[in-house]
């Protein structure tokens, strides 16, 4: 994970929920199944082949994970219909892993193997089991959403959010470390004046993980923390709703599921319970919150969304009413935004290297690693894939922040690339 984005964590650790109630991954597929490999310059006029896995079907739901799948066929359909990329069509292939390491396996072997992308573009996986084999293969993978430490850890791997990791395929981050800032902390307590906090979790590993995170960055701000967890199997909600109520709570924050912040919300809408915000990340960034919070519209209006990308719903951005054309009148996410701006990023990659001479996946590293940051079009905040000795102390860093209200959906709560403060790094074991 980039140091910068300790916001995407969430996302990540609140998923390994899911994927650890299932059952071992079992054994996968022998290493020798992918000793083919695919060529690294794709010829003359023939479209060019990328793929995209995705966790389509796994043990979050349908839907859940399909956001960066759809946006990035969205631009692809999009950059056909222009003619392609400099006249070549390109040509998508999609996998279902199922959630699964075996069927992660599986989708790497077929699409690098049998297949023979040229790149990945926009994975998202609950279990990267096949990311060594993509490295090993030499498989650009671009924009993917970092729910494992795969992007922190591997070559040729390039997240959405960026990474400073070394990425020399052993430990993830820095001797198995990673950072993350305390940017979305801070600006609570700066534009909202919040004071005490509230974390909520399971007594389960990986949220509680996350939950430790979120309050050593909370109390590094200066927060009062009131910690609150639930177990796993019959959460009490209404017992949290009612203490947060006696500790005058300002801003709620949690380390659960979906499910749970409906469930908590509920509780809190039995019990007249009102905070300033309660603060959800990236993958809840989207149009379904009017439905999944039906029974609970007072803490529905304090719902508050903090990423790395710009608001899907700023229609005063060129790039988003483009997204948003090309997608129609489908239901939209943060995600598929996202998964849009992965497919843009390879587009501009790939394209620099036709206007030098040649396409190869040598030529689209070259553009992944250069310094420049990348923003897709003012879509993503300043990404750089850079490999540092050392994590730094300190960063300045920027945060893309939006709002619930009723009648008008998510709305951009000031400009993205102005939500910034120079902020401590804090360590954390995925």
């Amino acid at each position: 994970m980039s140091p910068s984005r300790a916001a995407e964590a969430g996302a990540a650790l609140l998923l390994a929920l899911a994927l650890l109630l299932l059952t071992a991954c079992g054994s996968r597929l022998p290493e020798r199944a992918f000793a083919s490999r695919p060529a690294a310059h794709p010829s003359g006029g023939e479209p060019l082949r990328v793929g995209i896995i995705t966790s389509a079907t796994s043990p979050v739901g349908g839907q859940a994970l399909t956001g960066p799948r759809d946006g990035a066929r969205a631009y692809f359909d999009a950059l056909n219909a222009r003619g392609g990329l400099d006249g070549r069509r390109i040509e998508v292939e999609t996998c279902d892993d199922g959630g699964s390491g075996v069927g992660n396996n599986t989708c790497v072997h077929r699409l690098v193997d049998e297949r023979r992308v040229f790149a990945l573009v926009a994975t998202t996986a609950l279990d990267y089991a096949g990311a060594p084999l993509v490295a090993r293969a030499g498989v650009p993978d671009i924009g993917g959403q970092p729910l494992t430490p795969a992007y922190d850890t591997y070559p040729h791997l390039y997240g959405i959010y960026g990474s400073s990791a070394p990425r020399t395929g052993g430990e993830p981050g820095w001797g198995g470390v990673l950072y993350g800032g305390t940017e979305v902390y801070r600006w609570f307590a700066r534009e909202r004046d919040a004071r005490t906090a509230a974390v909520v979790s399971y007594n389960q590993a990986a949220s509680a993980a996350y939950a430790r995170l979120v309050t050593r960055g909370l109390r590094a701000e200066g927060y009062r923390v009131v910690e609150e967890q639930v177990d796993f199997a019959l959460p009490n909600f209404r017992a949290v709703a009612a203490d947060l109520r006696a500790q005058h709570v300002d801003v709620l924050f949690d380390a659960m599921d979906t499910h749970g912040n409906v469930r908590l919300c509920e509780a809190m809408e039995t019990l007249g319970v009102r905070v300033a915000a309660k603060v959800t990340h990236a993958q809840n960034w989207s149009s379904s919150v009017a439905r999944d919070y039906a029974r609970a519209p007072g803490c529905r209006d304090a719902l508050w969304v903090t990423g790395a990308s710009r608001n899907h719903q700023d229609t005063g951005h060129p790039a988003v009413r483009e997204f948003r054309a090309a997608m129609g009148g489908r239901a939209l996410s943060q995600w598929q935004l996202e998964g849009w701006a992965a497919a843009m990023w390879f587009t501009d990659a790939a394209r620099s290297c036709l206007a030098g001479g040649g396409l190869t996946r040598a030529c689209v590293e070259r553009f992944m690693n250069r310094p420049e940051p990348y923003t897709a079009r003012g879509l993503l905040l300043p990404v750089r894939h850079e490999r540092l000795e050392r994590p730094p102390a300190t960063r300045n860093t920027c945060l893309s922040v939006a709002r619930w209200q009723e009648g008008r959906g998510w709305v951009r709560q000031g400009e993205m690339t102005e939500n910034c403060a120079t902020v401590p790094q804090l360590g954390y074991r995925p």
